[in-house]
């Protein structure tokens, strides 16, 4: 079956430029007017790819394992890949529980989700709380702040330091090293070996006096995991916490200073933060796009013609917005079924997701509780997202308040 002729007529939409970041979500909602819920796309440097943006199709991609597969050396365009493509660090492989299938990934990823499910949910909400307050200690008494370099971004590093049962004082150098290793710029490579090494580190110190941490856990668990493999896999578990985390948190912020629906919860209640949370969720979710599935065998998704090899990346905030699911369940208040957290035996493990909203629950509150009168510093309109294919989140949040006064020894 050949491509429908809309698709010949139009050609593939750049993924990326000024228009997608103006306006994703008009661009999304264009692209399925247009193509439907599989479209031709072009990443950065026109790499062909294919995006799935209809809600019911990215079930259907990330449910079939077999048919879509996660491992990228699959791709059919290695070849046509420059070195210094700027993608490159979401699909080159690396032996991370991320490109793992079949029984490899159910026993990386089963390991994983058994760590976070061992530790305590009550003493993550203890530690957010601890961390948020320390934070917000340090801009209180200035009645000015960009909540999202000072507060949202410190946030998940902090946390998960702690729950990797890392001393306090080391900290900080390992949350500067990991945000480098997560940025694209020039030192991103050395600190990613740095965080490496530091994780080494400390498997060696948690094998030699095991603690209440993941990576003790990691070490006992019945998975057999190799060293190794856990460093491996404690990256995966900060990078998937920390940039997705804190937009989310960021995001939620926002919706809450710019919708009056929340302006009683801003007063002193906690009651909204939950609604935030999910609505972001929907309508502004901190994962975009996720890079993605590659078919196993020619196959059609959607009336397309899908190659051996070819990559499928995943709409995931175009599926949330798909008018078909939002006529079966207009109400996103208490609707969890979007594709934020992704779907199917690559989706984020259970309980990674109940994980992060104790995160960003705990902190949301913890702001609204020091600071009731925040408010935005700049005109809603006036602030700017990162422009990124893959994450939605603000570049700042400057906002404003009463100052506190924070005394000596607390702060």
């Amino acid at each position: 079956m050949t491509d429908p002729q809309h698709a010949r007529q139009h050609g593939p939409v750049r993924l990326y430029g000024p228009r997608f970041q103006q306006d994703p979500a008009a661009l999304y909602a264009e692209i399925r007017n247009t193509y439907g819920p599989v479209a031709p796309v072009l990443l950065d440097g026109d790499v062909p790819a294919w995006f799935v943006c209809g809600y019911r199709e990215v079930h259907q991609v990330t449910s079939d394992s077999q048919l879509f597969a996660r491992d990228t050396r699959r791709w059919n365009m290695w070849e046509q890949v420059p070195a210094d493509w700027p993608l490159l660090p979401y699909v080159a492989h690396n032996p991370s529980v991320m490109f793992t299938e079949g029984a490899e990934h159910q026993r990386r990823a089963g390991a994983i989700g058994d760590a976070l499910g061992a530790f305590d949910q009550f003493e993550l909400a203890q530690y957010s709380e601890r961390v948020a307050d320390t934070l917000i200690d340090a801009f209180a008494g200035r009645g000015e702040a960009d909540l999202m370099a000072q507060y949202a971004l410190r946030i998940p590093l902090n946390v998960i330091a702690q729950m990797f049962g890392m001393p306090e004082t080391e900290t900080p150098e390992l949350v500067r090293d990991i945000a480098e290793s997560l940025d694209t710029g020039p030192g991103a490579a050395d600190a990613y070996l740095r965080v490496q090494k530091t994780m080494g580190k400390l498997l060696a110190a948690k094998r030699a006096m095991p603690g209440p941490d993941i990576p003790s856990y990691l070490l006992e668990h019945d998975a057999n995991l190799t060293d190794d493999e856990i460093v491996q896999d404690l990256l995966v578990v900060t990078a998937a916490a920390q940039q997705p985390t804190a937009n989310w948190i960021g995001n939620t912020i926002r919706l809450m200073l710019t919708d009056e629906r929340f302006a009683l919860t801003l007063a002193g209640g906690r009651e909204s933060v939950g609604q935030a949370l999910n609505e972001v969720l929907w309508h502004d979710t901190p994962t975009q796009n996720f890079i993605g599935r590659f078919a196993t065998r020619d196959t059609q998704l959607a009336g397309m013609r899908i190659r051996t090899g070819d990559l499928l990346v995943l709409g995931l905030a175009a599926a949330n917005a798909d008018p078909k699911v939002r006529l079966e369940s207009p109400d996103s208040v208490g609707n969890h079924a979007h594709m934020s957290f992704g779907h199917g035996e690559h989706g984020c493990p259970y309980p990674a997701p109940e994980v992060a909203e104790v995160m960003a629950r705990t902190t949301v509150e913890v702001l609204l509780d020091r600071l009731p009168d925040l408010a935005l510093a700049v005109p809603s309109d006036a602030l700017e997202w990162h422009p990124s294919v893959w994450m939605r989140g603000l570049a700042s949040l400057p906002v404003r308040f009463t100052p506190t006064y924070v005394p000596a020894g607390l702060g």
